[in-house]
């Protein structure tokens, strides 16, 4: 009986410093599971501008090196496509995801999991702005997003073969890949690590990256943030609505009963104020429009089939 192939993606970008250590640990881990299965690993060079790539070279690992630096996700998706793997699992080169953990996801996988996400308990050394900022960000998602993402996950997860195919129908340019995983839904299961602190390197991601992917998140995940002026348009509108019908009846119809005293300039300003609402209100109405044509640009899958039962 032929083993089952699982591949390995790994993302790379200036990690000369720690791509030994992490190819040591990995070989260690895949030689424990060699008697049942076999393994491709595929390191994804994003555009980097240290030795990184000669290293891969000199480990004579299989390497797609990309011709500049396009981002995690993009090396990320690039890795899955092509992959051949009955299973494909993804794992970051700094060693903060624990390597000897992938066992554990190989077997989840095995019990009828279609995908396997590692969920972050604590980052070691993590700043508080970072691990404020992240907290935020899922609480919003949560908010605004169709699609659910669980609080602490990561890339470090494996998928099968049929949501890695279904994943690589995706389109999308800005893309969060964790996100239009979830979004594909499939049975998932769940491993919950701490990460490792960093040995050696720098972090690729800066803080700045990270809010551009941030909103990235929102834009591709949520039609809300296209919306919010009409929201507020409506907000605004009803508010200087009523304020301005009691205004104009207070002084005019029962001639400020309560000695109000509303001046001419104070009843023009709510008068603009209502109008400005108007006009978001309008814009909200075009950005619906707007929102029609984002879904179908995306061009995503309108229903994904996890399997078939019983039809000729």
């Amino acid at each position: 009986m032929a083993k089952k192939l699982i591949s390995i993606i790994i993302p790379v970008y200036n990690e000369e410093k720690n791509l030994r250590d992490f190819f040591n640990s990995l070989s260690k881990t895949l030689k424990l599971l060699s008697p049942q299965y076999s393994f491709e690993a595929i390191f994804v060079n994003d555009g980097s501008t240290d030795n990184s790539a000669e290293i891969l070279k000199v480990l004579k690992v299989r390497q797609i090196e990309l011709s500049r630096n396009f981002g995690k996700e993009i090396a990320l998706s690039c890795g899955i496509h092509h992959a051949k793997g009955e299973a494909v699992i993804s794992i970051d080169a700094d060693l903060q995801h624990p390597i000897e953990l992938i066992p554990s996801f190989i077997e989840k996988w095995q019990k009828g999991a279609d995908i396997v996400i590692g969920i972050r308990q604590k980052r070691a050394g993590e700043g508080i702005i970072r691990r404020w900022g992240s907290y935020c960000f899922y609480k919003i998602m949560d908010l605004i997003s169709e699609t659910k993402l669980v609080s602490g996950e990561t890339d470090f997860r494996l998928i099968s073969r049929q949501v890695a195919d279904e994943f690589n129908r995706f389109t999308e340019r800005g893309r969060i890949a964790r996100g239009l995983i979830d979004w594909l839904g499939f049975k998932r299961d769940y491993i919950y690590f701490k990460t490792r602190p960093r040995q050696l390197g720098k972090p690729s991601y800066s803080f700045a990256k990270l809010v551009r992917l941030g909103l990235s998140g929102f834009v591709t995940h949520s039609l809300v943030p296209l919306k919010l002026a009409g929201y507020l348009g409506i907000i605004i509108t009803i508010f200087s609505g009523l304020l301005g019908s009691f205004m104009f009846i207070n002084k005019f119809i029962f001639g400020d009963p309560w000695d109000l005293a509303f001046s001419n300039v104070t009843m023009l300003a709510v008068f603009i104020t209502f109008l400005i609402g108007i006009v978001l209100i309008c814009l909200g109405l075009i950005a619906l429009y707007v929102a029609n044509i984002h879904l179908e640009v995306t061009n995503r899958p309108i229903y994904v089939i996890r399997k078939k039962e019983n039809l000729d």
